[in-house]
């Protein structure tokens, strides 16, 4: 069998593109020369950030969203006054109180008018604004480029869909928790004998190999044992076992990691069905506090979604895709307990198209803002090679 045709048969399993499928995912690691930690979550389906983070202050609010109201009960969370979270966000209050979870509200990516998922998520993952001629790599992998003498690793995970965020020059190494790579020793050598004189080839496949292999948590320690059990839920293909690992690998010398959590798609009877899809981010970032340990302290995550949701509930008490939404940040690097933005209002004038949240911040320069307090990188590299054409504004103070 011709070498080249083997890796790519081979790549087949280990790896196709399935992003959007909501059974599929992958988590992705980098290391670096750094000692603060990235996790980044990509919300997919557009989540409804006046659902996870309710302006119940503002006059308008009520009556848009009665239904919906009515379905979710009376047990919203109060966080300033002005707003209130999601109920199923009441494990993470805690945080709250700590000052290790914050939230921004009125954000988006430059997309607008079309709202498709898709082009949404590609949007946010290239970050490079409405400019389709841009290169399609992934604007974390603009920032690892950045970043010399990276030490990274490249796998394909089986059956899991690339994060696109991820996608570029950089090496980076992915995995899924639901992957299995079991080859003889014999087998092993006939790798070896067709890629021996292809360097790429022959330390991909070694990579491949290696990163199936990495040890599993010490169960004999209770961090360990918590990581194992959350690995195994749902027979490892959760969100949960996505989060231990992520734990277990930035606990020791991943440095970055990204993963999807699906299910934001909320059309219809969003008071019933998002409560799962909140509870689901809320255990990730919790798994995350409690794997990371004493390194939680130098972390940031930062959850993203592709756009909000519609500021009017529709007759199915659900919310169409829209314009401005919310995102969130957690750990023991931010400056948290406040919600970040500039609030727009509610009242019709106020709407993009009369329909959305009006954006008042772009999602882009939050990240970016990120990076550079994380990682120290200059201004001028985060609005030309990182985020191209980005004005990241002003420092919003996000960590400490």
């Amino acid at each position: 069998m011709d070498r080249r045709n083997f890796l790519s048969r081979g790549a087949a399993l280990i790896g196709c593109s399935a992003a959007a499928h909501p059974l599929m995912t992958t988590v992705t690691f980098a290391s670096a020369p750094w000692d603060t930690r990235l996790v980044v979550l990509i919300l997919r389906g557009a989540m409804d950030g006046l659902g996870l983070v309710q302006p119940a202050g503002d006059p308008d609010f009520a009556s848009l969203r009665s239904g919906i109201l009515r379905q979710q009960g009376d047990a919203s969370l109060p966080l300033n006054g002005f707003y209130e979270a999601h109920p199923s966000l009441a494990p993470l209050m805690p945080l709250w109180d700590a000052g290790q979870l914050a939230f921004m509200q009125a954000v988006s990516t430059p997309y607008r008018g079309k709202r498709s998922h898709f082009d949404g998520q590609d949007l946010l993952e290239a970050g490079s604004g409405m400019d389709m001629a841009q290169p399609r790599d992934g604007w974390l992998n603009r920032m690892l480029q950045t970043v010399p003498h990276l030490d990274g690793r490249t796998a394909y995970a089986i059956g899991s869909g690339e994060m696109k965020l991820l996608i570029g020059p950089a090496r980076v190494a992915e995995w899924s928790p639901h992957a299995e790579l079991k080859l003889t020793s014999q087998t092993r050598r006939l790798l070896d004998e067709i890629y021996h004189d292809d360097p790429l080839f022959r330390d991909t496949a070694t990579e491949a190999i290696a990163l199936t292999e990495l040890e599993p948590p010490d169960p004999g320690t209770e961090r360990g044992a918590m990581l194992a059990q959350r690995m195994a839920v749902r027979g490892g293909t959760g969100t949960a076992a996505m989060a231990a690992f992520a734990a277990d690998r930035l606990y020791n010398d991943a440095r970055i990691a990204a993963f999807s959590i699906q299910g934001w798609d909320t059309h219809r009877d969003q008071g019933r069905f998002m409560k799962d899809s909140v509870a689901d981010l809320a255990d990730a970032i919790l798994t995350l506090r409690a794997g990371l340990g004493d390194v939680w302290d130098k972390t940031v995550v930062l959850a993203m979604t592709e756009f909000g949701r519609t500021v009017r509930e529709n007759g199915s008490k659900g919310t169409d895709h829209g314009t401005g939404g919310a995102a969130v940040m957690a750990g023991g690097a931010i400056r948290g307990g406040r919600v970040y933005g500039d609030w727009p209002g509610l009242s019709e004038s106020a709407l993009y198209e009369r329909r959305d949240l009006m954006p008042t911040r772009d999602v882009r320069a939050m990240a970016a803002w990120t990076m550079r307090g994380l990682f120290g990188l200059d201004r001028s590299v985060l609005e030309g090679a990182v985020f191209p054409g980005l004005d990241m504004g002003r420092d919003p103070g996000l960590l400490l």
